[in-house]
């Protein structure tokens, strides 16, 4: 390839932004001392919130006692009415507010977005959910012991494929400079999987790695632009976008993004402009949290997929990665609402941004986004806040 390999490119960045980023690599495991917080508010389409709504405190709770800069929500009623909220600071730099719902980097949610297309070419008849994926890219996916003659296009899906993680290899101090799609699959592809294809469940951004590859290979046009033409223009999302090559910014409004303190007292580490590209298919997306209810909503409510190929994404199997009780079917994941049924979406979780959240069969819609991806715990709650949004 005409590029280095990721990490001898990342080896070249600053030591400070390295130990950084690596904190994010590995998952945001150690727990942070609390950021600075400021006064929080709610915006609302029809009208102020309450003082004592159930999703506000949760909110504010998560900025005054987890530390996080800012969280913004969006929660849909069965109405189909929407209120934004938003709690904490925008800029820790110079006090502004967090915009209601503003732009955020949406991570693995992407990953639902891509799913969505290779499912609509399953529905065309372009693709086959259980061909090889020698079908589509013979020859490319080998390894020690990997051979994509015997990997479907299910099972990539499904994190049923057994590939290694790439994120778990990827040195990710190199979030400044574009990294080719090949070069990061090949981090992949230098580690032996984890299990035999179909033998288990794991969850690897792998997968979508090659789903995006399949994607362009197949009609013949970036994967980006796919799905900006069946998924973003078709049901009106007017605030998400796949960002082009050498894109670092996010477009429109939006709260700024950390990475945690390197030592208590200190100031998080402002993330907000990166190069999204070591992410690509498994989870480049900007979005909004109003633009990611609409988006699960409606493909949920059959506007994206035909009946065949919505079964086919929401046949599920266990996924505890995702909490307990959750599944996951083909980029899209279901747990047990706490006052009963179920949530569906997916979540996401990059460097600066985590959003959780999801849909309800009855049109019920919720998504919280937090502008530092901190401990498991923390993140939890914001799943938990959510769930309260979707359960009052």
């Amino acid at each position: 390839m005409n590029s280095p390999p990721p990490h001898r490119r990342c080896a070249r960045r600053s030591a400070r932004r390295s130990a950084l980023l690596a904190t994010a690599c590995a998952l945001l495991l150690a727990g942070l001392a609390p950021a600075a917080t400021a006064e929080a508010k709610s915006a609302d389409v029809a009208g102020a919130a309450k003082p004592t709504d159930v999703v506000q405190q949760r909110l504010d709770a998560l900025v005054s006692a987890d530390g996080l800069p800012g969280v913004l929500a969006a929660v849909q009623g069965r109405d189909g009415r929407t209120r934004s909220y938003t709690a904490g600071v925008g800029d820790l730099a110079t006090g502004a507010k967090v915009p209601a719902d503003g732009q955020v980097r949406i991570g693995s949610n992407t990953k639902t977005f891509v799913a969505v297309v290779v499912l609509q070419l399953v529905a065309e008849g372009r693709m086959q959910l259980d061909a090889s994926l020698d079908t589509y890219l013979p020859g490319l996916i080998r390894g020690d012991g990997i051979d994509g003659r015997n990997i479907t296009v299910r099972q990539i899906l499904q994190h049923t494929s057994g590939l290694a993680d790439y994120t778990t290899f990827l040195d990710l101090s190199g979030t400044d400079q574009y990294v080719e799609p090949r070069d990061l699959l090949d981090v992949a592809l230098a580690h032996p999987p984890d299990f035999a294809p179909g033998a288990g469940w794991k969850y690897s951004s792998t997968g979508y790695l090659i789903a995006g590859l399949i994607v362009q290979k197949v009609t013949g046009r970036p994967v980006g632009e796919e799905i900006t033409k069946r998924v973003i223009d078709r049901i009106g999302l007017r605030h998400t976008y796949f960002p082009a090559q050498g894109d670092t910014g996010i477009r429109e409004r939006h709260p700024h993004g950390y990475l945690p303190p390197e030592q208590p007292g200190a100031q998080p580490f402002d993330i907000t402009e990166m190069d999204p590209s070591w992410a690509w298919a498994a989870g480049a997306m900007i979005s909004t949290t109003g633009d990611l209810n609409r988006f699960f909503a409606a493909l949920i409510g059959g506007q994206l997929l035909p009946p065949a190929q919505l079964a086919q994404m929401r046949t599920t199997v266990p996924a505890d990665h995702f909490g307990p009780g959750a599944r996951y079917g083909l980029g899209l994941a279901s747990h047990p609402l706490p006052c009963g049924g179920l949530s569906w979406g997916h979540g996401g979780t990059v460097p600066g941004y985590v959003t959780r959240g999801g849909v309800t069969e009855d049109g019920r819609a919720a998504t919280v986004a937090v502008t530092m991806a901190s401990a498991p715990e923390v993140r939890q709650r914001a799943s938990d806040a959510a769930d309260a949004a979707l359960c009052r």
